[in-house]
């Protein structure tokens, strides 16, 4: 694994999106019940329209409770506790479409405004083994939208994320580092 973490630490930056998928083949898989906790997310930039979306709007990560009940989108609010939001309620479409605006200091300001009528106690994603790229591995499947986040365990405490989303020419890369 200090292989795969060393891989992971040069390309913090960002890697072309054939390498990171490159480097998804070569992990293993994830087991569903590793992920039970709370994990801090960062993007791993692959020139994705989504890349700086997610830090544009204060993303703190991931919560798994159980299986069936998983926070996907944790954003900090205004004292900087993560708190979850639910993700059915963003334009995702609209963002695969035209992400600049979304990340513009007027659209940020908007999000911050309205981020506590979007906060939810309620789970709004399951985990399930799902094959992804031949292999069976843990993913975060969204309530109600066309995503999956297909995991692949670089340590321990380190998980490579691909978001596959309905109108995404290739995965959106991230990375889970367990919190605390």
């Amino acid at each position: 694994m200090t292989g795969a973490l060393d891989w992971l630490e040069r390309h913090r930056g960002g890697a072309a999106p054939v390498d990171v998928l490159a480097f998804a083949d070569r992990l293993p898989a994830v087991e569903p019940g590793t992920l039970i906790g709370r994990w801090r997310g960062s993007e791993l930039p692959t020139g994705s329209p989504l890349d700086g979306l997610l830090p544009a709007h204060r993303w703190y990560g991931k919560e798994f409770l159980d299986a069936d009940t998983v926070h996907p989108l944790l954003f900090r609010d205004q004292a900087g506790v993560p708190r979850p939001v639910d993700p059915a309620l963003a334009p995702l479409a609209l963002l695969l479409r035209a992400p600049a605006p979304a990340r513009s200091a007027p659209a940020r300001a908007a999000f911050a405004t309205v981020r506590p009528l979007l906060a939810t106690r309620r789970p709004t994603a399951r985990v399930r083994r799902l094959e992804h790229r031949g292999v069976l591995t843990a993913a975060l499947v969204y309530d109600r939208l066309p995503v999956v986040d297909a995991f692949r365990q670089v340590s321990p405490d380190v998980l490579l994320g691909l978001m596959d989303a309905r109108g995404l020419d290739a995965p959106f890369a991230f990375v889970l580092e367990r919190d605390g």
